[in-house]
């Protein structure tokens, strides 16, 4: 398992959105600015104050153009559940079988225990711009928004 680095390309994928529809990463990458963030699960505090952060934020990622997507291994209907309850405006991404984690090379936390919370940032053209590797989850947004002043 390769993990994404900066200067690296989005690999492409395809996932359910809270929707449960198709969405397929080649409708953003090249088209705009991303913020992808994998988070371990659904409704924990820790996630739960990263996904309101982001919420909290989200104009400000809006305002520079960029498209916020949080991506766990939770089931559909825990996903939509989690958007409505909180009243996430963006996207999030059911990844069940940990293909897309795999596919990011994204390292699992807690002595592999839980897995791990990595922010990836890049530009308009899909190449990683910062990644930010760490399970404290509020310290995601500034280091993003910091990340995406720096070249839009």
């Amino acid at each position: 398992m390769k993990e994404l680095k900066v200067g690296d390309t989005i690999p492409h994928f395809i996932a359910k959105d809270t929707n449960g529809n198709d969405f397929d990463s080649a409708t953003v990458v090249g088209h705009k600015p991303l913020v992808i963030y994998f988070y371990p699960k659904d409704n924990t505090p820790g996630c739960t104050a990263q996904a309101c952060s982001f919420r909290d934020q989200y104009e400000d990622f809006k305002d520079l153009g960029a498209e916020v997507i949080g991506i766990s291994s939770d089931n559909l209907a825990s996903h939509q559940q989690f958007a409505k309850r909180y009243q996430l405006p963006f996207i999030l991404l059911t990844d069940p079988d940990k293909k897309i984690r795999k596919l990011f090379g994204v390292p699992t936390g807690m002595f592999g225990l839980l897995p791990g919370r990595v922010t990836y940032v890049t530009d308009r053209n899909g190449v990683v711009q910062m990644v930010f590797d760490s399970m404290l989850a509020t310290k995601h947004i500034p280091k993003a928004l910091a990340a995406l002043k720096k070249f839009v």
